[in-house]
């Protein structure tokens, strides 16, 4: 058994890369982390 997902964990790397280009699951932890600050910031 292999990866079942990659972290790209630099800000950089889903620029050259998406989830398209893979087989396995993607995970942009620039995307996350933004996402989740968003969600922090307009909770009440």
């Amino acid at each position: 058994m292999g990866a079942q997902g990659v972290i790209l964990g630099c800000t950089e790397i889903p620029l050259l890369i998406q989830q398209e280009h893979c087989d396995i699951a993607t995970f942009d932890t620039t995307k996350i982390h933004s996402e989740a600050a968003v969600r922090f910031a307009l909770a009440k």
